[in-house]
């Protein structure tokens, strides 16, 4: 007689809905756990839309307004070349670059910080359309998601900085979930980066909505444009100076 499979043996079962408390629990630790046996200190988070062409695939792009965002993508791999080779040693690792994992601005984090010989994270989501992992993304440090809920703690947890380039729904949905949690002190203030200031004073209008009551005045000061990596570095190294 075959004997049945132990619980922890059982696919079907660890899949079913019974078992979801403990798949989210999986989803906190085994990225934690493994961020501490890799030395994962602190993180730099860097959002954006993983459509944004590379300078490799412009030409290919069919959509005119899409390829002008290529510096976009050069800006966000000049910005974790910066931060990478500037704050990781060997043992100890601050101010890691993490991404969504995917291509367009993601690749362009994972890859600035791999050309620089360095560590990043990838937290990548299961999705019906995108995406898989970039080839940039330090192997040890790459996760996959079923659940939004955990990948967004886990980009927050260690986070000194958020920086925001260019993006759609989900990279709206990530701005405005860091700002709502520094405003509510939910999380520890950091700086709050806006890759560039005509892009989201075009799409948000910022001052209009402290104006209204709806923010308070002091809430736009969460807030810092730039339009160049070194200028976003030395936001961030003067905060925490």
């Amino acid at each position: 007689m075959i004997s049945p499979p132990k619980a922890y043996e059982n696919i079907s079962f660890l899949n079913s809905a019974y078992c979801r408390p403990v798949r989210l629990q999986l989803e906190y630790l085994h990225p934690e756990v493994t961020m501490q046996e890799e030395g994962v200190k602190s993180t730099i988070v860097l959002f954006g839309s993983a459509r944004i062409p590379s300078p490799e695939t412009a030409a290919d792009c069919k959509n005119p307004k899409l390829a002008e965002l290529v510096p976009y993508y050069e800006e966000a791999r000049k910005f974790a070349a910066i931060v990478s080779t500037t704050c990781q040693t060997n043992h100890e690792c601050e101010y890691v670059v993490v991404t969504g994992g995917g291509g367009g601005i993601m690749e362009a984090g994972n890859r600035g910080a791999n050309e620089a010989g360095c560590k990043s994270i990838s937290l990548n989501i299961q999705l019906p359309f995108e995406q898989e992992a970039n080839p940039y993304v330090t192997p040890e440090l790459n996760f996959e998601f079923h659940y939004f809920h955990m990948r967004k703690m886990h980009f927050l947890q260690r986070a000194k900085a958020v920086v925001i380039f260019p993006g759609g729904f989900g990279t709206f949905d990530e701005l405005f979930e860091a700002l709502t949690l520094i405003q509510t002190k939910k999380i520890n203030p950091m700086p709050v980066i806006l890759f560039d200031a005509g892009h989201w004073k075009k799409l948000i209008n910022w001052e209009y909505l402290a104006e209204c009551g709806l923010i308070s005045p002091n809430d736009l000061d969460i807030i810092t444009f730039c339009d160049k990596a070194e200028d976003a570095w030395k936001v961030i190294t003067d905060y925490y100076a």
